[in-house]
């Protein structure tokens, strides 16, 4: 088993590119990976509370890890507890941990 970080930093409204990044992150999962996908600058906004989470929901669904970056959420005014079940806040230093256990990272 391998373990990845992909971190997504666009906004999934304005790029159809995101769809396919929810993807990898999900069939990497599916195929028996330990997934983590950290959400980091407008990569939060399909956290907000009425939000529609389209691909997101697939990518929870699918085991994978989601976290959403605490200071993105913060400045995007998005409050941590109203964050969708399988979402957690989180500070970057996750990021700095996973790297240096040896995870796999991809910048999305």
């Amino acid at each position: 088993m391998e373990k990845y970080l992909l971190i997504e930093s666009r906004d999934p409204y304005e790029t159809r590119e995101v769809e396919n990044n929810y993807a990898l992150a999900s069939s990497l999962a599916i195929a028996g990976n330990d997934v983590t996908l950290f959400l980091v600058q407008n990569g939060v906004l399909p956290a907000r509370k009425g939000a529609k989470l389209n691909g997101l929901q697939e990518v929870i669904n699918s085991g994978v890890h989601v976290l959403g970056d605490e200071f993105s959420l913060r400045e995007r005014g998005i409050a941590m507890d109203t964050l969708p079940k399988g979402i957690r806040a989180a500070p970057i230093d996750v990021v700095v941990d996973q790297l240096a256990e040896g995870r796999k990272a991809i910048w999305l």
